[in-house]
């Protein structure tokens, strides 16, 4: 059988070996076609997205700290929550500010809980862009696990086809076999087609990814700073 794979791929193309499968190995090939081409999408999408955050985020924060105070910023500040620092700062100053007017209802003036309130809110402010920034991750590494088994069953389905196709004959000729084996060789490469590259891709996300994570803590934690020096 080894001898027989260069031969097949020197004489037919890859339409040609697609053609020659049995339904099975063309539904296997054009599922994993299919997810190779929503793997590429993903991948280009989250890149674009991250780095588009990524912008918004440095330009906000810069533009943060050219300011003298922040509990009196004008409620503009607080209205661009498409852009994960500004969401973070947000949910601090709106927490600070509840937490500030629930103690004057009730004849109090807590600094300590009106902190407490701002950082609650900004640890679910991290919370939720941390699944934004993730999104899609998941789907990403499921190609990445899936595709070279779902590969591999059409391997073994090809194979399994091929011998089927000679077990009545006494001789098992070229073309017999050559569907078979067609098929087998053709969703072994579509399965690596799609892993190898995704495998890269979702590494590349990932990484890039944890980035922005720890760079949003170290931000969440300079801003309850600044919050906390404000309030005294």
């Amino acid at each position: 059988m080894p001898a027989l794979i260069p031969a097949v791929l020197a004489t037919t193309n890859i339409i040609d070996i697609f053609l020659r499968c049995d339904p099975v190995d063309q539904a296997i090939v054009s599922g994993l076609a299919v997810g190779s081409l929503v793997a590429w999408t993903v991948m280009f999408g989250k890149h674009f997205e991250l780095k588009r955050l990524r912008v918004l985020n440095l330009s906000f924060e810069a533009h943060l700290r050219d300011q003298r105070t922040l509990l009196d910023l004008p409620e503009s500040f607080r209205d661009k929550r498409s852009i994960p620092y500004a969401d973070l700062f947000a949910d601090a100053v709106e927490g600070y500010w509840r937490a500030a007017a629930i103690g004057k209802e009730r004849g109090q003036n807590n600094s300590r809980a009106r902190l407490e309130h701002a950082e609650n809110a900004i640890q679910r402010a991290i919370a939720r862009q941390t699944l934004r920034y993730e999104a899609n991750m998941i789907f990403l590494a499921s190609i990445v696990s899936g595709a070279p088994f779902i590969g591999l069953l059409g391997t073994v389905w090809g194979v399994m086809e091929a011998f089927s196709s000679v077990a009545g004959q006494q001789t098992a000729g070229i073309q017999a076999l050559a569907p078979g084996v067609s098929g087998a060789m053709l969703a072994t490469i579509a399965g690596l087609v799609v892993a190898i590259p995704s495998v890269f891709g979702y590494n590349l996300l990932l990484g890039h990814t944890r980035r922005m994570i720890t760079e949003l803590e170290n931000y969440a934690s300079s801003l309850a700073d600044r919050i906390e020096l404000e309030s005294n």
